[in-house]
């Protein structure tokens, strides 16, 4: 598409990019004074705003570090969650004091980069579903894309011809990826699709359409406050509000109960909520099966045993029976029509 739009010529919008390596602006070097033409108040002042901005970025990060080290992605090497949090801690600081912008981890970026790191299982029945093996794990494609992100300050005059398009293409591309075994997206779906087509997903057998449309609901209304904040003037308290999703979580304990809450906002996957609920139904009709058969081996009082003279000896209830022929059953069999005529015949023998 680049190169489409470079020969055709299409005046579309470019990537804007500096034409040499220094400071955006002339008025300023590379280092900045933290306090500046600034009284000395407005540091006491950058308290508040500091904490604000402390909170939206250790929830960002802790946020895309779980993610992407969920337990189905069967990772073997260990999390580095305190290690991250400590590396980020000390580039904001680099950052602060040069001027640049400050970054934490992408949690887009961070998913698609684990995707397309998937290794699966090769097919060979037709209509066999690949199996997920794991992930290869490897630092060489983090190392690449950040020589690269290096590199790029060294490559402008090529990258001044990237059209924007292509560039929100990506992301949008990127983005729409991302969504695939998002609850939260499967759910959304399920407002304009009949019953008869909804998926077999586990928390439609344990919790009613209208309360997982009223959860749905909630979590969109939330989405939209948050982004209508963002956008706003008001986005300084946008941290604030990412922090109050805490208490609107906390207070969803009134409108439904725990095990509902367990299939609609529980960290254990999709996949392995099924397995789990399987082997939960196996067990249960395993323990009344074995029920059934001590309640039938329980009921099962009368035993005969034939003999040579094909006469039948009944387990006798005293001693001072002796007679063979007497049989000895339950009051409620003794009324069936086939041990009457059982009886009949062995007092005329």
């Amino acid at each position: 598409m680049v190169l489409l739009d470079f020969v055709v010529g299409i005046p579309s919008p470019k990537l804007h990019v500096p034409h040499a390596f220094k400071p955006t602006r002339d008025d300023r070097g590379w280092f900045i004074n933290p306090i500046g033409p600034n009284p000395w108040w407005t540091v006491l002042a950058a308290l508040v705003p500091a904490l604000l901005c402390t909170i939206l970025i250790f929830m960002d990060q802790q946020i895309s570090a779980v993610i992407v080290n969920r337990k189905e992605h069967k990772l073997k090497k260990g999390c580095g969650y305190h290690l991250d949090l400590f590396m980020v801690a000390v580039m904001l600081g680099v950052c602060s004091v040069m001027g640049l912008p400050w970054f934490v981890a992408a949690t887009m970026l961070s998913i698609t980069h684990v995707n397309s790191l998937k290794v699966e299982s090769d097919c060979s029945a037709p209509g066999e579903q690949p199996k997920f093996l794991g992930i290869r794990e490897q630092r060489v494609t983090g190392l690449l894309i950040f020589v690269l992100m290096g590199c790029s300050v060294f490559f402008t005059s090529v990258l001044k011809f990237i059209p924007m398009p292509v560039l929100y293409g990506i992301f949008l591309y990127m983005g729409v990826s991302s969504l695939r075994g998002i609850q939260f997206f499967d759910r959304l779906k399920l407002f304009w699709m009949p019953a008869k087509h909804q998926p077999d997903f586990i928390y439609l057998r344990h919790v009613p359409l209208r309360k997982v449309h009223f959860f749905t609901a909630i979590q969109l209304i939330c989405l939209v406050l948050l982004w209508t904040i963002k956008v706003s003037r008001a986005a300084i308290i946008f941290p604030m509000m990412v922090l109050a999703l805490v208490f609107v979580r906390k207070a969803m304990d009134l409108c439904f109960s725990k095990r509902e809450l367990s299939f609609l906002d529980d960290l254990m996957p999709e996949r392995k909520k099924k397995l789990d609920n399987g082997r939960n139904e196996a067990g249960e009709e395993e323990e009344e099966s074995q029920k059934a058969m001590e309640a039938a081996a329980a009921a099962s009082s009368v035993q005969l045993s034939v003999g040579k003279t094909s006469d039948l000896e009944i387990p006798k209830q005293s001693g001072d029976r002796t007679d063979p022929s007497e049989i000895i059953i339950l009051d409620e069999m003794s009324q069936t029509p086939v041990w009457k005529a059982l009886t009949l015949k062995t007092e005329t023998l």
